[in-house]
């Protein structure tokens, strides 16, 4: 037979989410600042091959 699960008190959810987001918002922070070094070519941690097109 099945029996419901215990419920999770308020503050035990609010801190798992607050670690969840707190993940994403890193993951985030990282990718935007690599993007604004690719751009800028300022790179120092991802080597991008540059094309040389002849004229």
């Amino acid at each position: 037979m099945a029996v419901p699960k215990k419920r999770i008190s308020k503050a035990k959810k609010r801190i798992r989410k607050n670690t969840w987001k707190k993940k994403r918002y890193w993951a985030a922070f990282k990718a935007f600042s690599l993007a604004k070094s690719l751009s800028t070519r300022n790179s120092k941690s991802l080597f991008v091959r540059q094309i040389n097109i002849p004229k």
